[in-house]
């Protein structure tokens, strides 16, 4: 059997980019994760993502990137938060953030059964006990009581069109909390698009925080939501209309 490559750890990049480096011990568990993801990955495509070198930078970097101000400011991440990763896919920005704040609680939440199965299956190699599953659309927990507003961060990575990831973060956010939307290219237009809709929701525009990535130079954006507001009961919309009809 081909053992898979190890990651790599280019602590100069980390510094550069992140102002920031995992210990030797955190960088242990992020190989542990990687083999894991590699290893299930074999029967159920999590992610297209698995040389060492694109893991690093477009899974673990990527991921920390989104939330790079709580890196930098240790007060932040000593804050213990309640994270929803909005349609986590292959547990992505999810899982890095569960390993680097474990006292965080991170919910990976996603409409494939199969999808949440695994990553279930890839926790409990690591013994993540931080982490919780939702396999259920984001227009439907929502309106769960025991999730509505529960969430301090709200992570969206490749997740669809800005004002929809919108509808999905905001009813799920605490008033105060803030969304990261993880966007590659941005615009002006789309920025106004963004504004003109998000006090319907109860948001507010914080930032846009361009990134390149450090091996690539590929372009990220970084939007970054407040909750300075309730989210009207009607939002989000039933399952499916955010993404085929974007709020106006």
């Amino acid at each position: 059997m081909t053992q898979t490559p190890t990651l790599p750890n280019p602590t100069d990049l980390w510094q550069a980019t992140l102002q920031w480096q995992p210990s030797d011990v955190l960088q242990s568990r992020f190989e542990d994760l990687y083999q894991a993801i590699v290893a299930i990955n074999q029967t159920l495509n999590l992610t297209r993502i698995t040389s060492p070198e694109d893991f690093w930078e477009k899974h673990l970097w990527d991921s920390l990137q989104g939330i790079a101000p709580w890196l930098k400011e240790e007060a932040l991440a000593e804050k213990p938060l309640s994270v929803v990763d909005i349609g986590t896919g292959g547990g992505f920005p999810g899982l890095p953030l569960a390993l680097v704040y474990p006292g965080w609680t991170v919910t990976l939440m996603d409409a494939t059964r199969k999808k949440i199965a695994a990553l279930e299956q890839v926790s409990t190699q690591l013994g993540l006990t931080n982490v919780r599953f939702l396999a259920e659309r984001a227009e439907q927990v929502a309106h769960q009581p025991s999730y509505r507003e529960a969430f301090d961060l709200a992570l969206l990575r490749a997740v669809g069109p800005t004002n929809t990831c919108a509808e999905y973060a905001l009813p799920l956010m605490t008033l105060g909390g803030q969304a990261v939307l993880y966007r590659g290219q941005w615009s002006a237009e789309e920025e106004d698009r963004l504004i003109a809709i998000l006090p319907r929701l109860g948001g507010q525009l914080r930032e846009v925080r361009p990134m390149t990535t450090p091996l690539i130079q590929g372009v990220r954006h970084n939007v970054i939501l407040d909750k300075i507001s309730r989210t009207p009961d009607k939002f989000p919309r039933l399952p499916g209309l955010p993404a085929k009809s974007p709020l106006t």
